[in-house]
């Protein structure tokens, strides 16, 4: 298998709500490939996509459970610490509950995680120890 991912799909609970939350909410771009029950958004060679959460169950032959603590995490990694205080503010705002605030962490950087509308965690943090390319990527 390759060392690659190319899609993440996060399953939700209530689709128009979700999509509203990153769409019009955060301003990430739909792409035109999306389907009335799939939203698609490129990320730069990543894509996420949502869908409802028990379809998305269904379709991997399990039965669907909530969890607290899925024991996963997606990371935004910002340009400063400015940056992380801000992204947490439009969040909030959007209707995501914070769950840790921003501070510094024992890593030497400065994170601070949400939970999205179908509390999904993510994580926005700013390490200085880390550059990224033109594409803004990550360079590793």
């Amino acid at each position: 298998m390759r060392q690659k991912l190319n899609l993440i799909t996060l399953g939700v609970d209530d689709f128009e709500k979700s999509l509203a939350f990153y769409e019009k909410g955060l301003g990430w771009k739909k792409s035109d490939k999306s389907m009335d029950d799939l939203a698609l958004f490129p990320l730069g060679g990543m894509t996420l996509a949502l869908y409802p959460r028990k379809a998305l169950a269904e379709d991997a032959t399990l039965e669907y459970q909530p969890s607290r603590f899925p024991g996963l995490s997606f990371s935004y990694n910002a340009k400063s610490e400015k940056e992380v205080d801000e992204i947490l503010i439009q969040v909030k705002q959007l209707g995501a509950t914070i769950i840790k605030p921003a501070q510094k962490v024992f890593w030497g950087g400065y994170s601070g995680y949400f939970k999205d509308l179908d509390g999904h965690l993510f994580e926005v943090a700013f390490n200085p120890f880390w550059e990224f390319d033109e594409n803004d990527n990550l360079k590793l």
